[in-house]
């Protein structure tokens, strides 16, 4: 087990009267994933309502700032339980098999346009026995192929167009693995979340894409840009893509200013709670099919 230790600062400036804001910032709740403690602060006087989104679980904060300045601090310490599993042991499933619940991860979406890489995914890796290293296969080609830099995308930066440019961010990676994925009828999913272990030559720590790949009936952690072990994962949000798992949604006249994340990773030998690393299993923190 790894134990977690994280932090997230919003700021803006409003600039209307009010603004409206839909924030996905806490950390998820999950079988693997356990919250020993959490803290929300606000600094103006508002009335949160808070929810669950049915199917994708994921905890979604709803708010109504006033003009001036609005901070929203996030701070909370998770436990990680990983459900490991031997590589070679991992199949593909075929679609008749599929839980209702995964169909939605085989069909394109905005940012993963697997429609469009179909015959590009057939030449590179249709060759390959389906399984968990044909998934692997795909995220090394990913990693190979395409070149960390920020700045050079955006927001609205799809699969299609990271193939082109050969290079983005850990959310462009992310988005190639999973169209190629998809293209190939492997159900995959886009997560958010934060990251320990990343190099800091990289920059500050700040929120990160990686992927779950549905194999033998589970999702499993596969991080597209190959920056971190994927034991340094703290689950925030899941969906189709990134449109599904914004940060933060704002409605009305905002300035914002770029986030200050920290993570920290706490080590208890007595208590079996190691630090994160780079290990041969595969790793899931998902319910099962959730």
């Amino acid at each position: 087990m790894v134990r977690l230790q994280f932090s997230i600062q919003l700021a803006y400036d409003v600039l209307d009267e009010t603004a409206d804001f839909i924030f996905n910032i806490q950390a998820a709740r999950t079988q693997c994933q356990t919250i020993v403690e959490e803290d929300l602060l606000i600094n103006q006087a508002t009335d949160p309502v808070f929810f669950t989104e049915s199917g994708s679980g994921n905890r979604m904060m709803r708010l109504q700032a006033q003009r001036g300045s609005l901070v929203v601090r996030y701070q909370a310490t998770v436990d990680i339980d990983h459900r490991t599993s031997f590589p070679e042991q991992l199949y593909e499933t075929a679609v008749a098999e599929l839980p209702p619940e995964a169909f939605v991860y085989l069909y394109p979406s905005r940012y993963c346009e697997s429609d469009r890489l179909c015959q590009m995914a057939c030449r590179e890796f249709g060759h390959l026995e389906p399984g968990y290293g044909r998934v692997l296969a795909i995220q090394k080609w990913v990693q190979q192929h395409i070149r960390f830099q920020s700045g050079i995308s955006c927001g609205t930066t799809s699969a299609a167009e990271t193939l082109v440019e050969r290079a983005g961010v850990c959310r462009d990676y992310a988005h190639l693995m999973i169209a190629l994925c998809r293209a190939l009828n492997i159900p995959a999913r886009f997560a958010s979340g934060i990251d320990y272990g990343a190099n800091p030559d990289l920059g500050p720590t700040d929120f990160h894409a990686y992927v779950e790949v549905m194999l033998s009936g589970r999702w499993y952690l596969f991080d597209a840009s190959g920056v971190t072990p994927p034991m340094g994962l703290i689950r925030i949000g899941t969906g189709r893509d990134a449109g599904d798992t914004a940060f933060a949604t704002i409605f009305g006249g905002v300035s914002s200013y770029a986030p200050l994340i920290a993570i920290n990773a706490i080590e208890d030998a007595n208590s079996g709670i190691v630090m994160p690393v780079h290990c041969e299993h595969a790793l899931s923190t998902a319910d099962c099919a959730a």
